[in-house]
């Protein structure tokens, strides 16, 4: 969900996420009629949940009627390490150095000179310290306490964050060979089997705009945008690609679907976190064609 509010950029689509961030407000407004709302103000359609056929109308099926209890622990950016570790192993988890549960806690003393640092419960609550020495805590508290408060389940209604404690996780800093931003490998998982995958790049680089770069399970490029433009270099296989994929099957089995995000570092696959909600269902593909595509990859369960 990283960038999601920087993919808007005309005045009436800043309208549209004006509103949802009003009515995300009325916490009082049940999700059923909720999403049908938000998802004609976003998608500019009507939600089928009677016979939903494409992937965005399925992913807003999922948030109302695949509520499994573990999907709480599975977004829990600090719960879902043991998980995690049991299935793929410890070598691939990026090591916990702290957990707090509020800001006023953090002794930076104790800190080592680079670290990550995010809420748990949310999708934006991200400070990345590569110099602790330049690190503007100030602005780094204002940041963290915004996204703390935050009651993330409330703006898309995407159930598993409902229930998740908001704390705060430090981590292990690393990066790539680049020296810069680590790139994200995304699968979309179907009750454990691979079918597509896409490439973040540039993010939070001045003056750039993320990219996303979307491949089939053979790392074919595939021909659409959801949310980001491609990347406008050939971006390379890596070489230890067919072991991320099984990485991403065995970690997302029996879910009727889940996107695995896994870091490649120097030959090192590192566990990012799981993400049930795509875009949360509500960002176009285009051309449309591949919503249907996704789409049908994604068998629901029974209710």
């Amino acid at each position: 969900m990283n960038g999601f509010y920087k993919i808007v950029k005309t005045p009436w689509k800043y309208f549209r996420l004006f509103l949802v961030t009003i009515l995300s407000k009325s916490y009082f407004i049940p999700d059923k009629p909720y999403l049908k709302v938000i998802y004609r103000l976003m998608m500019n359609r009507k939600l089928n949940l009677d016979n939903p056929r494409t992937f965005n109308e399925k992913i807003q099926w999922l948030k109302l009627y695949d509520r499994k209890p573990e999907y709480t622990m599975m977004v829990d950016k600090a719960a879902v390490k043991d998980y995690a570790t049991k299935i793929i192993g410890e070598e691939h988890i990026i090591p916990t150095i702290r957990v707090y549960n509020t800001f006023d806690e953090i002794y930076f003393e104790e800190l080592p000179e680079q670290f990550v640092m995010k809420c748990t419960h949310d999708s934006g609550g991200l400070v990345i310290c590569r110099d602790k020495s330049k690190l503007n805590i100030k602005a780094a508290k204002k940041k963290i306490n915004f996204y703390l408060r935050r009651k993330y389940f409330y703006c898309w209604r995407e159930w598993p964050y409902k229930n998740v404690k908001p704390r705060i996780i430090v981590e292990k800093y690393i990066e790539d060979d680049s020296g810069g931003e680590l790139k994200d490998y995304k699968f979309f998982c179907f009750n454990g089997d691979v079918r597509a995958l896409f490439i973040a790049t540039d993010r939070n680089k001045p003056g750039l705009e993320t990219k996303f770069d979307f491949f089939d399970a053979t790392f074919n490029h595939l021909p659409f945008i959801n949310g980001h433009p491609n990347v406008h270099k050939i971006l390379e296989k890596p070489g230890n690609f067919e072991e991320m994929k099984e990485l991403a099957a065995k970690l997302s089995g029996n879910i009727p679907h889940v996107r695995v995000d896994l870091y490649n570092v120097k030959g090192n696959i590192y566990f990012g976190e799981f993400t049930f909600s795509h875009f949360t269902g509500m960002v176009p593909f285009e051309p449309e064609e591949w919503d249907y595509t996704f789409g049908s990859w994604l068998q629901l369960p029974e209710k």
